[in-house]
């Protein structure tokens, strides 16, 4: 007997998934189980790049996901709503969900998770960070018996294609960002992208799986690129660092809090993430005894992210197939409780800072003065040229602790030789 599916939403993921289950030659002989039973689409008359019936094809999606003939119902229309009523409504149901929506499964995964426990079903999520690459699952099972400490992620790739064209062609922010609109690597409305909003929601899934807590999402410390200049970017290269957006989780004992925290890094030239570039993402993980596991690959785009949601449906229609009434505990979500935050101020990390000063005797001690007032260690400091009749210095620090960098800053900026801090970036 088949698995019937209802998919909701028939865009580029969900036309890339119909495309896939219905070429299954040479691919994994369980794919030819699977019936697409109902698509549930906003317009009947849209031409489409794949062939289905019209007795298939509806607007109706309450119908598909209180349908008792459909197992599997996949949810890639995205947004917040109505996906998140139509998920809820297939769980209580009794059906199974995949999904892609990372924005939702973010904000209201607690609300999902428990729904789905106690309807006895399974909500799966590999393509909703990272597009086809398979981490989710990873995490899950196979490295479930690691103690994971960090993961570090470039997780976005609009933000990863702009950073690395300014680093190539030393261009401004604003010019890259156009050029990525009119391309399509941006959206027209790119602010969920370049102000790391989308990063967000992925470090905290992935958090949630590798530190196995819930993470409320407005834990996670979050700032965007716009006030990444090509004048960093070009000083970052001098001192041996690439500029990326990382997403990152990290807890240095399994007892301490968890810190989370997405942001523009520096990243040193020889760190394996440093390499990441264009559309591409990357999740480093590490853990013990593990060491380091990297996953690469493209992070979206409609086969990458087809072929994420299709291995969920795999692993569902051989669940069914195996028909236990226990649930599998290494693809059920276990976890109630919420990790414990640590606040930014907490965070030990190094520092990249860029002042304008006048050009007045002694500026670069008075620096190195208020740092050490509050135990600031400089690794280097570099009076780097003029910017008219302004001195530009960078400094890069050793490990400290943030909010003892930001009273030193405070005290900085009150100098008269201070002109402005145009810039201000952690370091990993």
């Amino acid at each position: 007997m088949g698995v019937k599916l209802g998919i909701l939403g028939l865009g580029t993921v969900g036309t890339g998934t119909v495309q896939l289950l219905q070429d299954w030659a040479g691919r994994h002989p369980l794919l030819q189980e699977i019936e697409i039973h109902r698509v549930g689409v906003r317009s009947l008359d849209k031409p489409r790049a794949v062939e289905l019936s019209t007795e298939v094809l509806t607007t109706d999606l309450e119908a598909i996901v209180n349908d008792p003939a459909v197992d599997i119902v996949v949810e890639v229309m995205g947004g917040l709503e109505p996906a998140r009523s139509l998920i809820l409504k297939a769980l209580s149901n009794g059906k199974h969900v995949v999904t892609a929506n990372k924005a939702a499964i973010a904000r209201f995964g607690a609300e999902i998770f428990t729904t789905a426990n106690e309807a006895g079903v399974y909500v799966m999520i590999e393509a909703s960070v990272g597009g086809g690459i398979p981490v989710i699952q990873p995490l899950k099972q196979s490295l479930s018996v690691n103690r994971i400490h960090t993961i570090t992620g470039i997780v976005n790739g609009t933000t990863n294609y702009i950073l690395t064209r300014m680093q190539t062609e030393g261009s401004n922010f604003s010019d890259v960002l156009a050029d990525a609109q009119r391309l399509g690597y941006a959206e027209a409305d790119p602010t969920a992208d370049v102000e790391g909003l989308d990063a967000a929601d992925k470090i905290a899934i992935l958090a949630s799986l590798g530190f196995g807590g819930r993470i409320n999402l407005q834990d996670v410390y979050t700032e965007g690129i716009r006030q990444v200049s090509k004048t960093d970017i070009a000083y970052a290269e001098k001192l041996g660092f690439v500029i990326k957006l990382l997403a990152i989780a990290k807890r240095n004992t399994p007892s301490s809090p968890l810190s989370i925290r997405v942001h523009p890094t520096l990243v040193p030239q020889a760190h394996p993430l440093a390499s990441i570039n264009g559309v591409y993402n990357a999740i480093l993980v590490e853990g013990e005894p593990i060491g380091q596991v990297m996953f690469f690959g493209p992070g979206a785009g409609a086969g990458a992210t087809a072929s994420a949601v299709t291995s969920d449906i795999l692993n569902l229609v051989a669940v069914l197939k195996t028909n236990t009434a226990v649930a599998n505990p290494l693809l059920a979500c276990g976890h109630q409780e919420y990790c414990q935050i640590a606040p930014m101020a907490e965070l030990t990390t190094r520092f990249y800072a860029r002042f304008l000063t006048n050009d007045q005797p002694g500026v670069i001690g008075k620096l190195g003065t208020c740092f050490g007032n509050y135990g600031v260690s400089l690794e280097s400091i570099v009076q780097t040229g003029f910017q008219g009749e302004l001195a530009e210095i960078v400094v890069v620090t050793h490990d400290v602790r943030e909010g003892n960098f930001r009273q030193a800053l405070a005290e900085i900026r009150n100098l008269s030789a201070i002109e402005s801090i145009p810039s201000l970036l952690r370091v990993l």
